[in-house]
């Protein structure tokens, strides 16, 4: 058998993926949660073989999630599931060990099959992201601008940006510039919503 956790914050969606995926003979849901920071700790308690985890999630992110499940239980895998097939999340989403990227609307017989594929140690992504990641390339931002945009998404001011990242507003005001200009964007509003958009952030 398969030991698997699912988790995804949302309740329907959740309860959708446990319910078909029981009903296969070799796989068995031993742990579902609703938040990222919670899916180390109910991975120490289930022991699944792979986890699959939403990437928008509250407390954590799937794929920081992923990052620590692979560093607290390097054994088991992670497949993520996500509504949001950004070729930006399926790079981040690899770099944090995941073994398989596919987007929610994958027929319930694939997931299934991309669950049994990644507990056998294959690796699974969406075809049409795989392609997309290629052309699109890796993030030409920096990994202070991607602190910077983040935290720009909040609307906060400069001030905001810099007493939070503990930087000064003219270094802030630097990183938000050369953003801007890699990104193409009007102004930093606009910066960080590509960025989001891109899978970046």
């Amino acid at each position: 058998m398969i030991r698997l956790l699912i988790a995804d914050d949302q309740g329907l969606v959740r309860g959708a993926l446990s319910a078909l995926l029981s009903l296969e003979s070799d796989i068995d849901v031993v742990a579902e949660v609703a938040r990222g920071d919670e899916v180390v700790e109910a991975a120490r308690a289930s022991q699944p073989d792979v986890a699959m985890l939403d990437i928008e999630m509250p407390g954590m992110d799937g794929i920081a999630a992923a990052a620590a499940l692979r560093a607290a239980l390097p054994t088991c895998r992670v497949l993520i599931v996500t509504t949001f097939g950004r070729p930006g999340y399926l790079t981040r989403a690899m770099r944090a060990g995941a073994s398989g990227f596919v987007v929610k609307d994958t027929p319930a017989a694939q997931l299934a099959d991309a669950v049994r594929r990644i507990a056998q140690g294959l690796r699974v992504v969406d075809p049409v992201l795989a392609a997309d990641s290629l052309a699109q390339g890796e993030s030409p931002l920096t990994e202070r601008e991607t602190d910077v945009l983040s935290a720009a998404l909040t609307g906060g001011s400069i001030a905001d940006i810099a007493e939070m990242l503990h930087l000064s507003e003219g270094t802030v005001r630097n990183h938000l510039s050369s953003a801007i200009g890699k990104t193409g964007a009007r102004n930093r509003a606009d910066a960080a919503r590509l960025a989001q958009e891109s899978g970046w952030l």
